[in-house]
């Protein structure tokens, strides 16, 4: 059936039964680390199927450790950079076991022009051990509070961006993977949800971030 309609669709199914049969996790992703495509050993990560993956951040799923490292590959991809992008993540497996690795980012595309898409691989280097899996994930990062305080007082999407040294787009980014994961439909949505998960102190201005313990 498949040779009487062409090879481009034999060698399409050839090409996601190699997918799907790759050991380690990997994924096509959009541009902002919407799951596109999974492979079930990415699925499994997680508990679920490769299609209930679809929508998801992968960047939800495999928590970064360092945020700095996120934005770099946000800013090296509006350069059109097409280098191999590391990051080091964790994430609380399907078997209840919190481990720790190395994701990759691949920039892919049809033309030389622009990255339509990332191919994301997940490297698994172990469990975290007891003790720092007893330190609760923060509610956002550092460079998040820093743009939510700016935001609280006002500030503009460009004043955020020079006030804590990104790009308006990097300022954009963060604030749609807080709204995703805060589930915030806007901006003051964004404020009030901080105020509440007491990330930006109440009662104190202008807007600050809560002391760390």
């Amino acid at each position: 059936m498949d040779l009487v309609r062409g090879d481009g669709v034999v060698w399409r199914n050839r090409a996601m039964l190699l997918f799907d049969r790759i050991p380690m996790p990997i994924a096509i992703c959009d541009v902002y680390g919407e799951v596109v495509l999974a492979n079930p050993a990415m699925a499994a990560e997680s508990g679920t199927t490769p299609s209930g993956l679809r929508g998801r951040n992968v960047l939800d799923l495999f928590r970064p450790q360092e945020a700095t490292q996120v934005e770099r590959i946000a800013q090296a991809l509006r350069l059109g950079h097409r280098s191999r992008y590391p990051v080091s993540v964790r994430w609380d497996a399907a078997d209840g076991v919190r481990r720790h690795g190395e994701l990759t980012a691949d920039p892919v595309s049809d033309s030389t022009e622009a990255s339509t898409a990332l191919l994301v691989l997940v490297r698994v280097l172990g469990e975290v051990p007891a003790a720092a899996e007893e330190r609760p994930e923060p509610p956002a990062s550092a460079a998040e509070v820093g743009i939510l305080a700016l935001l609280a007082g006002g500030a503009t999407t460009a004043r955020a961006a020079r006030e804590t040294g990104l790009t308006v787009d990097g300022v954009n980014y963060h604030l749609r993977r807080l709204s995703l994961r805060w589930d915030a439909a806007n901006r003051t949505e964004l404020v009030a949800r901080a105020y509440a998960l007491g990330v930006l102190a109440a009662g104190v201005w202008p807007p600050t971030a809560v002391p760390a313990p």
